[in-house]
């Protein structure tokens, strides 16, 4: 039985590195495949296109991502501290890269959806479809906040959500412009005060 192949893979995760620090644009199929060590060859056995490949590439960083999501927003315990963990723990991501590489590197959903705009439909739908999970998640979370008294009823809404999404995709992004993970200190305090907290 021959070697099983980590050709795909390689290229997958090479494509994620270097999108998630350099962006879209500026990236080759030539480079990506020097970096993963694949043959520009193989590039197209595996994927039609660059967009093809960057849409394997963000489902890869959400599958590793949503575990976060998933793991903290669906925990026993208060609504809130369930968000905030989930909160910390993006910041605390942004923080982890900078220590390790020197710099904050952003969300790759949220670097590709401002770069790629109406650009590359697939990618975008494809980020689309994750963001409105996100917020799917959010507001399920914000529904048991206002069950519990927490955060007022009017509150608990799916536009709600998608602003508390939102204010972590642009406190991130601005750690990024400054390569300044500290920018993030103040995301819990302002969704407490997107909510209407309680507490």
């Amino acid at each position: 039985m021959g070697r099983t192949s980590t050709a795909r893979d390689r290229l997958i995760d090479a494509t994620g590195e270097l999108m998630q620090r350099r962006g879209y644009s500026s990236l080759g199929v030539a480079e990506i495949c020097a970096k993963a060590e694949v043959k520009k060859g193989s590039f197209y056995h595996f994927f039609e296109s660059k967009q093809a490949l960057t849409v394997e590439a963000v489902n890869a960083y959400w599958n590793a991502e949503r575990s976060y999501w998933t793991t903290e927003l669906t925990a026993t315990g208060p609504a809130l501290d369930r968000l905030r963990r989930l909160l910390d723990t993006m910041a605390q991501l942004q923080r982890r890269t900078k220590e390790t590489s020197g710099t904050v590197d952003g969300c790759l959903l949220g670097n590709l959806a401002l770069e790629l705009s109406t650009q590359e439909p697939a990618v975008q739908a494809r980020l689309e479809e994750i963001f409105d999970e996100q917020i799917a998640l959010v507001a399920a979370t914000l529904n048991d906040a206002a069950d519990e008294g927490t955060i007022p009823h009017e509150r608990a809404t799916a536009t709600t959500a998608r602003a508390v999404v939102a204010h972590l995709e642009g406190l991130v992004m601005f750690a990024k412009l400054r390569n300044d993970p500290t920018v993030l200190d103040d995301l819990w305090p302002h969704t407490l005060l997107l909510l209407g907290a309680a507490c």
